[in-house]
């Protein structure tokens, strides 16, 4: 099961950071790339513990939907998503946020297994992973402007 761990500095107080990071409409602004867009649960503001949201958005060229259910919630240090239904196996999604001097550490853990068992491993080899890991480091950048401007 590949794991993912990114960590981004983010001159922002850790409760702006929080609620960026859990926000359905700044989601859909630094997923442009894929087009996303919340269609069904909560499909604007903030998300909380046991909310769910169906995304559907583009990759590799195919519409997929993906729904995802928020299981907790540390305000505002941390809260995890999972994947209810979507093209992967399944995956869990762990924010965590910790204030430091000048502003907060943002750091994104996802963890996730590929469907088709020893294809999607290959798959993760051959594409999956890099792919995975470059959506997430460009989501936390792109969060990372929205919050320094806002403060």
């Amino acid at each position: 099961m590949p794991v993912i761990v990114y960590q981004q500095f983010i001159k922002a107080p850790v409760d702006l950071c929080f609620d960026i990071k859990r926000s359905v409409d700044i989601h859909t602004k630094t997923t442009a790339k894929t087009k996303e867009v919340a269609v069904d649960g909560v499909t604007e503001g903030l998300l909380d513990e046991g909310d769910t949201v169906t995304w559907e958005a583009i990759h590799f060229g195919i519409k997929q939907r993906l729904k995802a259910q928020v299981t907790l919630m540390e305000k505002p240090n941390k809260f995890v998503d999972i994947m209810v239904k979507g093209a992967l196996h399944s995956f869990v999604h762990t924010h965590q946020f910790i204030e430091e001097s000048g502003g907060t550490i943002m750091i994104d853990k996802f963890q996730y297994k590929s469907p088709f068992g020893p294809i999607g491993v290959l798959a993760d080899k051959l594409f999956l992973e890099k792919y995975m890991r470059e959506f997430i480091i460009s989501r936390a950048k792109a969060l990372k402007k929205i919050a320094e401007n806002m403060h």
